[in-house]
């Protein structure tokens, strides 16, 4: 898969704030963010899956035992 280039305009506080946590994570700001938007994708994707299987199913999602979902 290739990539391409997105540019951003943003604010500077929402800058520092960005490279401060991927600092804490020794990356680039760069690749923070786009690790972050690839997790909330999957986060998205699989709440998505797991609502199709219960209908599905049929499942109640108050059912006591039920895993949690990823938020």
């Amino acid at each position: 898969m290739g990539s391409t280039v997105l540019s951003l305009r943003m604010d500077g506080e929402l800058l520092d704030r960005l490279r401060r946590h991927a600092a804490r994570r020794g990356m680039s700001v760069q690749d923070y963010v786009v690790r972050t938007l690839v997790r909330d994708d999957f986060d998205e994707r699989f709440n998505a899956a797991v609502d199709e299987t219960e209908k599905f199913y049929g499942a109640d999602p108050r059912q006591a035992g039920r895993a949690d979902r990823v938020t």
